[in-house]
């Protein structure tokens, strides 16, 4: 009977053996039929990764996290060199770190002071002084920067995503040099390349002091003291942005433009925004450029200016924060070493996302013809990762893409401005429906709504497709969100109207437009 059990057990494991054979040659077959249908690969090819990003901000990682789902080999380069003030930061890029968390959180910051003020015609026995701890406000937001900054690491490591904090460049098209922050080199190879570096903040040229004394946005959301009295220099939205909160905390604010403010952005609105700030107290010198910044012996700055006629002005401040545009940063990637192009600008050039150079690609803020917006770069990394080793064939949209100014009073658009409109298809065949309106939070405390205002620009033909859909007022990027989806669906004014409003918000005021600009009647809401 031993004899018979041993035998027995031979039998089975003979079979179970050819089994786990059979099995293991399956899924050989399946791995090397999987390992062919990758474009991106030949017979032959040994690279050390399926793809190599070199950026780790918001598109870099969405792309690295989305390719490493296909089952590919990935690595993220990333490396912040230390700003002209020495400010360094995490894992993320300028979002998390010195962009959009940072900036909406000290928003939402400087709004609270408004509240409180609001609060009192309400009811509450709020002081009145009240007093802001900066240490307590910058800390508690580098607290969630950091949490940001770990969590990413550890979203890269569940998906065996390899992270490296080094700098990269290109020595061929195929390999990169990685430097490390103790100066020791290394190279890798990858299949695919994908350039996500973004850009960082400029000075401006030939203005003695500008770099040795002023600050930029990668510097304003860490400072170790108050700002005190502060210069913001620049029209973009990050300086608008930046200036809002300021004025805001309570610092004294002002604002130096050398032509206007929001280049690219609707012009009505982009005035509204300004008279907004202006008459919450924020000053303004308009058509002036900076020509100097100096250190006094109490440690204060001292601002020279001249305007375009020639006029001279001066000023003491104890910050002076300059937001006059941003560059990319394509200068330190070796791209001599490759075919890539690049515009005037520094941007690298492609055709849809495709540049010279069939494995190498462009995604976020360095691509040229790009919108400079993290939800942008993420999808478009997301969707490039879906090309490259998936059976994607959708590229990024950059038409109808929805935005938010978040200065005191949030300007939010989508679409077309009217300027552009009336450009692209002519005043004739276009007609703008708008309204000034008063929210309701506004009543009690009688506050001024003089700045809140929508317009829907749309064609004149037809059922009136809306192109162009714009709002200024509280909240106004949350109200957005929902009609951006109808204005990319093609959504048109009779679909609009015919919506019903939720009542009382402020959002229900776009559904009910229906007093045009070409009648000249009076745009001002009245009554429910």
């Amino acid at each position: 009977m031993a004899g018979f059990q041993a035998a027995k057990s031979c039998v089975l494991l003979s079979r179970n053996s050819l089994l786990r054979s059979k099995c293991h040659q399956r899924l050989r077959v399946l791995k090397v039929k999987r390992w062919l249908s990758c474009s991106s690969y030949s017979l032959g090819s040994s690279y050390d990764y399926d793809l190599a990003v070199i950026g780790g901000g918001s598109g870099g990682l969405a792309c690295a996290k989305e390719a490493a789902g296909f089952d590919k080999k990935v690595i993220v380069l990333d490396y912040v060199d230390p700003s002209p003030q020495g400010t360094k930061w995490g894992l993320g890029g300028t979002c998390v770190n010195v962009g959009c968390i940072p900036k909406k959180l000290l928003h939402h910051a400087s709004l609270l002071r408004e509240s409180m003020h609001d609060a009192k015609h309400y009811g509450w026995q709020v002081p009145d002084e009240v007093h802001l701890s900066w240490s307590t406000l910058v800390g508690g937001i580098q607290g969630h920067v950091k949490s940001l900054n770990w969590g990413h690491r550890v979203q890269l490591k569940d998906k065996n995503v390899e992270y490296v904090n080094g700098k990269g460049s290109f020595i061929d098209e195929h390999t990169v040099k990685v430097k490390m922050k103790d100066g020791k080199e290394t190279q890798l190879s990858a299949a695919n390349i994908v350039l996500a570096t973004g850009g960082r903040p400029k000075y401006p040229d030939k203005v003695p002091g500008a770099m040795e004394y002023g600050i930029t946005s990668d510097d304003i959301f860490s400072l170790k003291t108050p700002p005190g009295r502060s210069l913001v220099i620049g029209g973009s939205y990050v300086a608008l942005e930046c200036a809002g909160f300021l004025h805001g905390l309570g610092f004294p604010t002002t604002v130096m433009v050398r032509s206007i403010c929001l280049r690219g952005f609707d012009q009505q609105m982009s005035r509204l925004v300004t008279d907004h700030m202006e008459a919450s107290g924020i000053q303004f010198l308009w058509q002036q450029v900076p020509e100097n910044v100096a250190k006094n012996q109490d440690g204060s700055l001292n601002v020279k200016w001249r305007s375009g006629q020639g006029q001279e002005g001066q000023g003491e401040f104890d910050t002076v924060m300059f937001a006059v545009g941003r560059q990319p940063e394509t200068t330190q990637l070796g791209l001599d070493n490759t075919r890539i192009q690049l515009s005037a600008g520094g941007k690298v050039i492609e055709s849809e996302e495709q540049s010279p150079v069939s494995h190498i690609h462009a995604i976020g803020d360095i691509l040229e013809g790009g919108i400079e917006l993290t939800p942008v770069a993420i999808r478009a990394g997301k969707l490039l990762a879906q090309r490259l080793f998936g059976q994607g064939t959708e590229r990024m949209d950059y038409e109808q893409v929805a935005t938010t100014v978040f200065t005191p009073l949030e300007y939010s658009s989508v679409g077309l401005s009217e300027e552009l409109a009336i450009e692209r298809y002519g005043e004739k065949h276009i007609e703008v429906y708008h309204a000034f309106y008063k929210p309701l939070e506004y009543a009690v405390s009688n506050r001024s709504a003089e700045q809140c205002y929508i317009k829907a620009v749309c064609q004149a033909e037809g059922s009136q497709r809306i192109i162009g859909l714009h709002i200024t007022g509280p909240g106004a990027g949350e109200i957005m969100q929902g009609f951006a989806l109808a204005v990319k669906m093609g959504a048109s004014y009779n679909q609009l109207s015919s919506t019903v409003g939720i009542h009382p918000t402020c959002a229900e005021e776009v559904v009910k437009l229906h007093i045009t600009k070409r009648s000249g009647l009076d745009p001002t809401v009245t009554g429910c």
